[in-house]
Protein backbone atom coordinates (compact mmCIF):
# COMPACT_ATOMS: atom_id res chain seq x y z
CA UNK A 1 0.00 0.00 0.00
CA UNK A 2 1.03 3.26 -1.29
CA UNK A 3 1.36 5.74 1.64
CA UNK A 4 1.65 10.08 1.93
CA UNK A 5 4.20 11.42 4.37
CA UNK A 6 2.20 14.12 5.55
CA UNK A 7 -1.02 13.37 3.89
CA UNK A 8 -2.82 16.44 5.54
CA UNK A 9 -1.11 19.18 3.05
CA UNK A 10 -2.74 16.90 0.24
CA UNK A 11 -6.11 18.40 0.27
CA UNK A 12 -4.28 21.90 0.39
CA UNK A 13 -2.38 21.46 -2.83
CA UNK A 14 -5.11 20.30 -4.14
CA UNK A 15 -7.24 23.57 -3.71
CA UNK A 16 -4.13 25.84 -4.41
CA UNK A 17 -3.65 24.08 -7.94
CA UNK A 18 -7.23 24.56 -8.45
CA UNK A 19 -6.88 28.36 -7.57
CA UNK A 20 -3.60 29.75 -8.87
CA UNK A 21 -5.44 29.95 -12.45
CA UNK A 22 -8.32 31.57 -10.98
CA UNK A 23 -6.57 34.00 -8.79
CA UNK A 24 -3.98 34.54 -11.77
CA UNK A 25 -7.29 35.64 -13.83
CA UNK A 26 -7.89 38.14 -11.37
CA UNK A 27 -4.72 39.99 -10.72
CA UNK A 28 -4.90 40.25 -14.87
CA UNK A 29 -8.18 41.46 -14.66
CA UNK A 30 -7.54 43.91 -11.99
CA UNK A 31 -4.49 45.34 -13.79
CA UNK A 32 -5.86 45.78 -17.07
CA UNK A 33 -8.58 47.49 -15.40
CA UNK A 34 -6.56 49.72 -13.80
CA UNK A 35 -4.51 50.56 -17.05
CA UNK A 36 -4.88 54.25 -18.16
CA UNK A 37 -7.45 54.72 -20.25
CA UNK A 38 -5.05 56.13 -22.55
CA UNK A 39 -2.79 53.25 -23.10
CA UNK A 40 -2.51 51.88 -26.70
CA UNK A 41 -5.14 54.27 -27.86
CA UNK A 42 -4.64 57.07 -30.96
CA UNK A 43 -5.40 61.02 -30.57
CA UNK A 44 -6.25 62.79 -33.54
CA UNK A 45 -5.46 66.50 -33.56
CA UNK A 46 -6.87 68.20 -36.40
CA UNK A 47 -5.17 71.57 -37.24
CA UNK A 48 -7.00 74.21 -39.13
CA UNK A 49 -4.41 74.87 -41.31
CA UNK A 50 -1.94 72.98 -43.65
CA UNK A 51 1.25 71.30 -43.01
CA UNK A 52 4.90 73.43 -42.58
CA UNK A 53 3.68 76.36 -41.35
CA UNK A 54 4.91 78.31 -37.72
CA UNK A 55 1.44 77.37 -36.86
CA UNK A 56 1.97 73.51 -37.55
CA UNK A 57 5.63 73.82 -36.08
CA UNK A 58 4.16 75.01 -32.76
CA UNK A 59 1.84 71.70 -32.51
CA UNK A 60 4.75 69.60 -33.12
CA UNK A 61 7.19 71.14 -30.59
CA UNK A 62 4.73 70.18 -28.27
CA UNK A 63 3.33 66.88 -29.04
CA UNK A 64 6.24 64.78 -27.69
CA UNK A 65 5.63 66.63 -23.73
CA UNK A 66 1.81 66.02 -24.20
CA UNK A 67 2.67 62.61 -24.90
CA UNK A 68 4.34 62.46 -22.12
CA UNK A 69 2.57 63.88 -19.53
CA UNK A 70 -1.07 61.89 -20.35
CA UNK A 71 -1.39 59.00 -18.28
CA UNK A 72 -1.00 56.34 -20.76
CA UNK A 73 1.51 57.56 -22.92
CA UNK A 74 -0.94 57.24 -26.25
CA UNK A 75 -0.51 57.96 -29.83
CA UNK A 76 -0.90 61.24 -31.27
CA UNK A 77 -1.85 61.51 -34.95
CA UNK A 78 -2.40 65.00 -37.00
CA UNK A 79 -4.67 65.63 -39.13
CA UNK A 80 -4.87 69.23 -41.53
CA UNK A 81 -8.44 70.63 -42.27
CA UNK A 82 -7.50 74.49 -43.86
CA UNK A 83 -10.12 76.38 -44.59
CA UNK A 84 -12.42 79.57 -43.32
CA UNK A 85 -9.72 80.86 -40.82
CA UNK A 86 -9.92 77.34 -39.03
CA UNK A 87 -13.96 77.43 -39.57
CA UNK A 88 -13.61 74.17 -40.84
CA UNK A 89 -11.42 72.82 -38.82
CA UNK A 90 -13.41 74.12 -35.56
CA UNK A 91 -17.02 73.24 -36.81
CA UNK A 92 -15.81 69.63 -37.97
CA UNK A 93 -14.26 69.00 -33.98
CA UNK A 94 -17.32 71.21 -32.45
CA UNK A 95 -20.02 68.67 -34.46
CA UNK A 96 -18.15 65.61 -33.10
CA UNK A 97 -20.61 63.29 -31.00
CA UNK A 98 -17.54 61.28 -29.67
CA UNK A 99 -16.95 61.93 -26.11
CA UNK A 100 -13.86 60.08 -25.60
CA UNK A 101 -11.81 62.07 -25.52
CA UNK A 102 -9.93 60.88 -28.54
CA UNK A 103 -10.17 64.30 -30.72
CA UNK A 104 -8.62 67.82 -30.40
CA UNK A 105 -8.71 70.92 -32.52
CA UNK A 106 -6.00 73.19 -32.72
CA UNK A 107 -7.18 76.33 -34.49
CA UNK A 108 -5.99 80.13 -35.49
CA UNK A 109 -7.38 82.69 -33.70
CA UNK A 110 -9.64 83.20 -36.46
CA UNK A 111 -12.17 81.12 -35.56
CA UNK A 112 -12.81 83.35 -32.71
CA UNK A 113 -13.12 86.61 -34.58
CA UNK A 114 -14.99 84.90 -36.70
CA UNK A 115 -17.59 83.63 -34.28
CA UNK A 116 -17.74 86.96 -31.91
CA UNK A 117 -17.87 89.14 -35.43
CA UNK A 118 -20.89 86.73 -36.08
CA UNK A 119 -19.11 85.77 -39.62
CA UNK A 120 -21.00 83.26 -42.19
CA UNK A 121 -20.31 79.49 -42.28
CA UNK A 122 -19.69 79.18 -38.69
CA UNK A 123 -21.35 76.77 -36.93
CA UNK A 124 -19.69 76.24 -33.19
CA UNK A 125 -20.21 77.80 -29.98
CA UNK A 126 -17.38 79.13 -28.61
CA UNK A 127 -18.63 78.64 -25.17
CA UNK A 128 -19.39 75.21 -25.42
CA UNK A 129 -16.16 74.57 -26.33
CA UNK A 130 -13.37 72.80 -23.62
CA UNK A 131 -9.90 74.79 -23.93
CA UNK A 132 -6.75 73.49 -23.63
CA UNK A 133 -5.14 77.13 -23.70
CA UNK A 134 -2.22 77.42 -25.90
CA UNK A 135 1.63 77.64 -26.35
CA UNK A 136 1.67 81.83 -27.20
CA UNK A 137 -0.30 84.28 -26.05
CA UNK A 138 2.05 86.93 -27.16
CA UNK A 139 2.80 87.75 -31.02
CA UNK A 140 4.24 90.34 -32.90
CA UNK A 141 2.53 90.03 -36.99
CA UNK A 142 4.89 92.54 -39.64
CA UNK A 143 4.49 94.00 -42.89
CA UNK A 144 6.62 93.32 -45.48
CA UNK A 145 7.00 94.00 -49.23
CA UNK A 146 9.60 92.66 -51.71
CA UNK A 147 12.61 94.72 -52.02
CA UNK A 148 11.53 94.35 -56.36
CA UNK A 149 8.72 96.14 -55.98
CA UNK A 150 10.12 99.27 -54.42
CA UNK A 151 7.94 100.31 -51.87
CA UNK A 152 10.22 101.04 -49.12
CA UNK A 153 8.61 103.90 -47.63
CA UNK A 154 5.04 105.21 -46.83
CA UNK A 155 5.04 107.63 -49.64
CA UNK A 156 6.03 104.43 -51.63
CA UNK A 157 3.45 102.30 -50.22
CA UNK A 158 0.52 104.61 -50.33
CA UNK A 159 1.47 105.73 -53.64
CA UNK A 160 1.21 102.69 -55.40
CA UNK A 161 -2.34 101.11 -56.45
CA UNK A 162 -3.05 97.62 -56.34
CA UNK A 163 -0.59 96.05 -54.41
CA UNK A 164 -0.50 92.24 -54.11
CA UNK A 165 -0.86 90.99 -50.82
CA UNK A 166 -0.96 87.43 -49.96
CA UNK A 167 -2.75 85.23 -47.39
CA UNK A 168 -4.11 81.82 -46.81
CA UNK A 169 -8.11 82.38 -46.80
CA UNK A 170 -10.37 84.99 -45.55
CA UNK A 171 -10.54 84.94 -41.86
CA UNK A 172 -7.47 83.27 -41.31
CA UNK A 173 -5.14 84.76 -38.63
CA UNK A 174 -2.71 86.25 -41.13
CA UNK A 175 -4.74 87.35 -43.82
CA UNK A 176 -6.98 89.53 -40.98
CA UNK A 177 -3.40 90.84 -39.89
CA UNK A 178 -2.57 92.22 -43.76
CA UNK A 179 -5.86 93.74 -44.18
CA UNK A 180 -5.56 94.97 -41.33
CA UNK A 181 -2.20 96.43 -42.34
CA UNK A 182 -3.44 97.46 -45.30
CA UNK A 183 -6.13 99.25 -43.88
CA UNK A 184 -4.19 101.28 -41.46
CA UNK A 185 -1.79 102.18 -43.61
CA UNK A 186 -3.61 103.62 -46.19
CA UNK A 187 -3.01 101.32 -49.36
CA UNK A 188 -4.68 102.24 -52.41
CA UNK A 189 -7.02 99.87 -54.27
CA UNK A 190 -4.63 96.47 -52.75
CA UNK A 191 -5.62 93.14 -54.29
CA UNK A 192 -5.68 90.18 -52.27
CA UNK A 193 -4.39 87.12 -53.25
CA UNK A 194 -5.54 83.96 -51.10
CA UNK A 195 -5.04 79.95 -51.73
CA UNK A 196 -1.19 79.85 -50.17
CA UNK A 197 0.03 78.40 -46.86
CA UNK A 198 2.16 80.13 -44.69
CA UNK A 199 5.47 78.70 -46.38
CA UNK A 200 4.08 79.38 -49.82
CA UNK A 201 3.48 82.94 -49.22
CA UNK A 202 7.46 83.12 -49.13
CA UNK A 203 8.12 81.77 -52.27
CA UNK A 204 5.57 83.95 -53.48
CA UNK A 205 6.50 86.90 -52.59
CA UNK A 206 10.15 85.89 -53.99
CA UNK A 207 8.86 84.83 -57.12
CA UNK A 208 7.36 87.86 -57.57
CA UNK A 209 3.49 86.57 -57.53
CA UNK A 210 2.67 89.16 -54.91
CA UNK A 211 4.12 91.90 -53.79
CA UNK A 212 3.31 92.03 -49.93
CA UNK A 213 2.33 89.73 -46.68
CA UNK A 214 2.10 89.68 -42.94
CA UNK A 215 4.57 87.07 -41.01
CA UNK A 216 4.92 86.86 -37.56
CA UNK A 217 8.54 87.87 -36.44
CA UNK A 218 9.62 84.66 -35.03
CA UNK A 219 8.90 82.79 -38.01
CA UNK A 220 11.24 85.47 -40.65
CA UNK A 221 13.94 84.57 -38.27
CA UNK A 222 13.48 80.61 -38.04
CA UNK A 223 12.65 80.33 -41.60
CA UNK A 224 13.31 83.24 -43.59
CA UNK A 225 16.79 84.40 -42.14
CA UNK A 226 17.86 85.30 -46.00
CA UNK A 227 15.49 87.84 -46.06
CA UNK A 228 17.04 89.95 -42.99
CA UNK A 229 20.27 89.46 -44.15
CA UNK A 230 20.53 89.84 -47.56
CA UNK A 231 17.88 92.75 -47.51
CA UNK A 232 15.48 90.85 -49.37
CA UNK A 233 12.55 92.70 -48.21
CA UNK A 234 11.62 96.10 -46.84
CA UNK A 235 9.90 96.12 -42.90
CA UNK A 236 6.80 98.83 -42.83
CA UNK A 237 5.04 98.40 -39.40
CA UNK A 238 4.15 95.63 -36.72
CA UNK A 239 1.07 94.63 -34.38
CA UNK A 240 2.18 94.53 -31.25
CA UNK A 241 0.42 91.79 -28.50
CA UNK A 242 0.93 92.62 -26.30
CA UNK A 243 0.87 96.59 -27.43
CA UNK A 244 5.23 97.32 -26.66
CA UNK A 245 6.65 94.24 -26.72
CA UNK A 246 9.32 94.42 -29.31
CA UNK A 247 10.97 91.71 -30.60
CA UNK A 248 15.05 92.36 -30.61
CA UNK A 249 15.56 92.23 -34.26
CA UNK A 250 12.86 94.14 -35.04
CA UNK A 251 12.50 97.09 -32.63
CA UNK A 252 13.11 99.74 -35.18
CA UNK A 253 9.82 98.92 -36.88
CA UNK A 254 6.78 101.10 -35.89
CA UNK A 255 4.12 99.56 -34.13
CA UNK A 256 0.83 99.94 -36.27
CA UNK A 257 -0.94 101.94 -33.67
CA UNK A 258 1.18 104.95 -34.86
CA UNK A 259 -0.12 105.24 -37.93
CA UNK A 260 -4.00 104.99 -36.81
CA UNK A 261 -5.72 108.32 -37.03
CA UNK A 262 -9.02 107.84 -35.00
CA UNK A 263 -10.41 106.70 -31.99
CA UNK A 264 -12.15 104.46 -34.22
CA UNK A 265 -8.45 103.06 -35.79
CA UNK A 266 -7.96 102.79 -32.47
CA UNK A 267 -10.07 100.22 -30.83
CA UNK A 268 -9.93 98.16 -34.28
CA UNK A 269 -6.68 97.34 -33.45
CA UNK A 270 -7.50 96.86 -29.54
CA UNK A 271 -10.04 94.05 -30.86
CA UNK A 272 -7.22 92.72 -32.81
CA UNK A 273 -4.77 92.24 -29.75
CA UNK A 274 -7.63 90.76 -28.17
CA UNK A 275 -8.28 88.02 -30.24
CA UNK A 276 -4.61 87.62 -30.63
CA UNK A 277 -4.53 86.87 -27.44
CA UNK A 278 -6.14 83.61 -27.18
CA UNK A 279 -3.48 82.61 -29.63
CA UNK A 280 -3.88 79.02 -31.10
CA UNK A 281 -6.36 77.29 -29.24
CA UNK A 282 -6.32 73.35 -28.64
CA UNK A 283 -10.30 72.66 -28.17
CA UNK A 284 -12.46 69.74 -27.25
CA UNK A 285 -15.49 69.06 -28.63
CA UNK A 286 -18.71 69.58 -26.25
CA UNK A 287 -19.33 66.27 -25.98
CA UNK A 288 -16.50 65.35 -24.39
CA UNK A 289 -16.60 63.69 -20.62
CA UNK A 290 -15.81 65.42 -17.73
CA UNK A 291 -13.29 62.89 -16.93
CA UNK A 292 -11.33 63.13 -20.40
CA UNK A 293 -11.47 67.16 -19.88
CA UNK A 294 -9.84 67.07 -16.44
CA UNK A 295 -7.06 64.67 -18.03
CA UNK A 296 -6.03 66.63 -20.78
CA UNK A 297 -6.41 69.64 -19.33
CA UNK A 298 -3.81 68.36 -16.78
CA UNK A 299 -1.68 67.06 -19.27
CA UNK A 300 -1.57 69.98 -21.47
CA UNK A 301 -1.25 72.12 -18.16
CA UNK A 302 2.13 70.14 -17.13
CA UNK A 303 3.47 69.95 -21.09
CA UNK A 304 3.41 74.09 -21.02
CA UNK A 305 5.03 73.95 -17.78
CA UNK A 306 7.98 71.66 -18.51
CA UNK A 307 11.28 73.12 -19.05
CA UNK A 308 11.88 70.61 -21.88
CA UNK A 309 9.30 71.65 -23.72
CA UNK A 310 10.29 75.34 -23.73
CA UNK A 311 13.52 74.56 -25.20
CA UNK A 312 11.65 72.83 -28.10
CA UNK A 313 9.74 74.91 -28.62
CA UNK A 314 12.34 77.74 -29.35
CA UNK A 315 14.25 75.02 -31.12
CA UNK A 316 11.03 74.53 -33.78
CA UNK A 317 9.92 78.37 -33.75
CA UNK A 318 12.86 80.23 -32.85
CA UNK A 319 10.66 82.11 -30.09
CA UNK A 320 9.94 81.64 -26.37
CA UNK A 321 6.74 80.26 -25.70
CA UNK A 322 4.48 82.16 -23.57
CA UNK A 323 1.58 79.50 -22.84
CA UNK A 324 -1.88 80.75 -22.11
CA UNK A 325 -3.22 77.92 -19.46
CA UNK A 326 -6.35 76.39 -19.98
CA UNK A 327 -7.83 78.11 -16.65
CA UNK A 328 -6.90 81.27 -18.39
CA UNK A 329 -8.73 80.66 -21.94
CA UNK A 330 -12.12 81.06 -21.79
CA UNK A 331 -12.10 83.73 -19.60
CA UNK A 332 -9.32 85.56 -22.68
CA UNK A 333 -12.17 84.85 -24.71
CA UNK A 334 -14.68 86.10 -22.41
CA UNK A 335 -12.75 89.32 -22.16
CA UNK A 336 -12.71 90.35 -25.36
CA UNK A 337 -14.30 93.81 -26.20
CA UNK A 338 -17.31 93.55 -28.12
CA UNK A 339 -17.89 97.48 -29.45
CA UNK A 340 -20.30 97.92 -32.05
CA UNK A 341 -18.44 100.27 -34.06
CA UNK A 342 -15.39 98.39 -33.56
CA UNK A 343 -17.01 94.89 -34.69
CA UNK A 344 -18.62 96.17 -37.04
CA UNK A 345 -15.99 98.25 -39.09
CA UNK A 346 -13.42 95.08 -38.00
CA UNK A 347 -16.13 92.97 -39.90
CA UNK A 348 -15.44 94.82 -43.20
CA UNK A 349 -11.74 95.25 -42.80
CA UNK A 350 -11.05 91.07 -42.67
CA UNK A 351 -14.03 90.06 -44.95
CA UNK A 352 -13.53 89.40 -48.78
CA UNK A 353 -14.57 92.69 -49.94
CA UNK A 354 -12.69 96.25 -50.90
CA UNK A 355 -11.14 98.06 -47.90
CA UNK A 356 -14.03 100.57 -45.68
CA UNK A 357 -12.84 104.12 -46.45
CA UNK A 358 -11.11 106.01 -43.61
Amino acid sequence: MLSFRGSRAYPKLLVFGVMAPVLAWIIAASAHAQAPYYQGKTITIVQGRGPGGTGDMRVRALLPYLKKHIPGNPNIAMEYMPGGGSRKAANHVFQSTAGDGLLIGNLSSGMVSAAVLGEKGVLYDLNKFFYLGSPFNSHIAIFVTRKGADLGTLEKLRAATGIRVGGQSVGFSVYNEARLFSYVLGLKEPRFVTGYSGTELDVALERGEIDARSSAADSMTKRKREWLEKGMVDFHASIEVPQGEKHPRFAQVPDLETFATSDRDKKVLALQRAFRVTGQPFVLPPKTSKEHVEILQAAFRKTYQDPQFHKEYKKFTADEPTPLLPENHEKAIQEIPRDPEAVAIFKQIIGAGPLPKR
